[in-house]
């Protein structure tokens, strides 16, 4: 099963600035097979983003390959983010998304979306 993690930032934000070396060292802790590892500016990717309305950054979409595990904003702490990241790739349920975030997780499905290097 492919799995999807997107962090979804703006350039501006300085939260997000020194949140990606986080993001990117918590998702390299992950088992590596099947996973997809998305840095998404909203403003630069707006085509792909569509019509989901970012309000607080950072926020983190888990998606496989049918459903959304998880949508929503998190505080910039790096336990925070190992332990969603842990809970929401353990188990297979799916959250409750609007339509927008289930479409931006259709597009990463698809092979949109750019993943920061390895």
């Amino acid at each position: 099963m492919t799995l999807h993690v997107a962090c979804l930032c703006a350039a501006w934000c300085r939260t997000c600035e020194s949140y990606r070396p986080v993001f990117e060292a918590a998702c390299a802790e992950l088992p590596q097979a099947d996973l997809h590892v998305h840095w998404i500016d909203v403003e630069d990717e707006s085509e792909l983003v569509g019509d989901l309305d970012i309000e607080t950054f950072p926020t983190l979409l888990i998606a496989d390959d049918a459903q959304v595990r998880f949508a929503g904003p998190l505080t910039p702490q790096p336990e925070t983010l190992r332990r969603v990241l842990r809970a929401h790739l353990a188990e297979a349920g799916a959250a409750p998304v609007d339509a927008a975030c289930a479409l931006l997780a259709q597009r990463l499905r698809a092979g949109a979306g750019r993943e920061p290097p390895k």
